[in-house]
Order: C-alpha cells, then structure tokens, then sequence
C-alpha cells in the first residue's frame, strides 16, 4: 500500500469516527440528563419532615422518625434540681375517713369512748362516679282565688323538647370530637360507656355545627387581631377531608390562633382567608411563593432553614 493510499483509509476512517461521535453525542446528553433526574429523585425520596417542609403525616408508617438532637450523655430523665410536678395534700379534703382502732393493741381493752388524736394522714384523688343527672321540669296550673282563672307555668326557654341533653353534655361532646380529635363514632362510644349517655352521630354532628356557628364571630375577631398585628407566623399542611385533600391554613401570633381549611394550598386559599391581603407588618413563613402576593414584610421560617440545612448535609455529606 502506497502512502497515498494509507492516507486514504485514515481519512475514511476519521470520517467514520466523526460520524459516529455525532451519533453519540445526544446519547451522552440524554444518558447526562437521566442522571440528574435521578439524583433529584433520589434526594426527594430521601427527605421527610425533618429535613424538609413537608408534614409529618407524610413521612409514611416506614420511616423511622430520627432526632436532630445531639446525645448529652445525661441520663433520661429529670436531673437534679429540676422542680418536679406531683399530687400536693390540700388543706379541706372533700370526704374525710377516720382510721381508729377498737381496742387496744396490748390488752385488747375497748377504744370506743376514748378521745384520740390525729398523728399522720394520707389523701387519695380520686375521680367521683360519672353518670347523667336527670333534671325534671313539672309545669303547675294555679287557680287563682279571686277570678277562678287558671295559670300554668312555662318551661324555659333552653328546654324546648321533652326530653334533650343539658348544655354540659353537649360541650363534654363537642370537646371530644373538636378539641381531642375523637371520630364522631368513638365521641359517641365515649359517652355510652363512661356517662352512661346514648347519643347518636347526628346529634354529636349538629352541636358542633351549632358551637362552630356560636363561634364565628370570635374567629373573626381573632382574623381581625392577627391582620393587624406587627408580626405573625403562617403555614399550611395537608389535611384530609372525607377522604380529599385539604389544606389547613395557620396565621398565629404569640397569644393567637387562626385555623382555617381549604381546597387550595395558594392565592386563592389566602384572599378567601382574608388575613394576608390586609397583614401590613413582618411575616414569617417558609418559601412557598403565594406568600409573595402579600405586601408586608417577609422572614424566612427558622425552622425550614433548619430542616434544610439538615436535607444538605444528609444528602451531601
């Protein structure tokens, strides 16, 4: 083979080579970008509510919660010096059982008229039986002397049916299901068999309604509070709502609570609210971007930050 045609088949093949790095080369930008999505995957499949903003609820029953608390090396429990919070005796029991011997303990002589005296003592707190109270209200008709004219009593007004449940029932009920979280069933379940009270689920449903319209005016009142305040915290988390998705939406201050749910998570939730449209001062939040729309100061949550710091340095070591 002349040089000539050596140089030939090296410039064929270089050709060859060129063509085929050109067919390579999306190859190795799609094979670069599959990487990456699965890096981003990866680390998202490896947060949870410690190390990022979602919810505790979604961590899953198979993720073991981790503290970011470092070991102090103290024993579990109160250390020394720390006030600790027990039963304290007070001063008038309710119900007072004397322990007096009968006879004496030496030559079984008779105690009975001999005055004692009172050398140590012992409290026991206890709860009293819990069962319904029945309170009947009897209506009288009284004939007057002088016209002969009949008149009978009336009822009060709060007892409008011949049978009901008194107003402690019903707080007792709506505590339950509304500040302990108990599903209507169990609410109910509850006042059977501690109270003895058979109550059916649209009764528990119906008193909360009527304690949520009782309250309406003092959740405004406390939207107003917070939207004026110099500074307030929001957040919102998922909820479920007869199996849907809701969001719960906080605005809090130092002394104030507003709870509100909603079907969205963004703007829309927050105009309906109507606290981030009229808030002026400083809030705090995390980064979610319908904060934005609100004309107020801005601070990032403490907490996020931390929790992604956390992300950070578990995922980049």
């Amino acid at each position: 083979m002349t040089q000539e045609e050596e140089l030939q088949v090296l410039r064929e093949e270089n050709r060859l080579l060129k063509e085929l790095v050109a067919e390579l080369l999306p190859l190795r930008e799609e094979v670069a970008r599959l990487k990456e999505q699965v890096n981003e995957l990866q680390q998202r499949l490896a947060q949870d509510s410690r190390t990022s903003s979602q919810p505790p609820s979604a961590d899953g029953l198979s993720r073991q919660p981790r503290s970011g608390r470092r070991p102090s090396g103290k024993p579990s429990g109160g250390q020394p010096g720390h006030a600790g919070r027990t039963l304290w005796m007070v001063e008038q029991p309710d119900e007072v059982e004397r322990q007096r011997p009968e006879v004496c303990s030496a030559c079984q002589g008779s105690l009975k008229e001999v005055p004692g005296s009172l050398v140590d003592r012992r409290q026991v707190f206890d709860l009293p039986l819990v069962r319904l109270v029945v309170r009947e209200y009897q209506i009288e008709a009284v004939c007057c002397p002088k016209c002969h004219t009949i008149t009978q009593g009336r009822f009060p007004p709060e007892v409008a049916a011949p049978v009901k449940s008194g107003p402690n029932v019903q707080a007792l009920a709506v505590y339950l299901h509304q500040g302990q979280l108990l599903p209507v069933a169990r609410t109910c379940q509850v006042l059977t068999d501690i109270c003895g009270c058979h109550l059916c689920e649209g009764t528990v449903v119906a008193w909360v309604e009527q304690a949520g319209a009782r309250l309406a005016p003092t959740v405004e009142h406390i939207a107003d509070l917070i939207a004026s305040s110099p500074l307030q915290h929001g957040d919102e988390t998922g909820i479920r709502v007869y199996g849907m998705l809701f969001w719960l939406h906080v605005n809090c201050t130092r002394w104030l609570t507003h709870l509100s749910w909603h079907p969205s998570r963004g703007t829309e939730a927050m105009e309906e609210i109507g606290i981030w449209r009229r808030f002026t001062g400083r809030g705090v939040h995390d980064r979610w971007a319908s904060y934005d729309a609100s004309d107020c100061a801005h601070s990032l949550c403490g907490a996020h930050l931390l929790r992604d710091c956390a992300g950070v340095a578990e995922q980049h070591e």
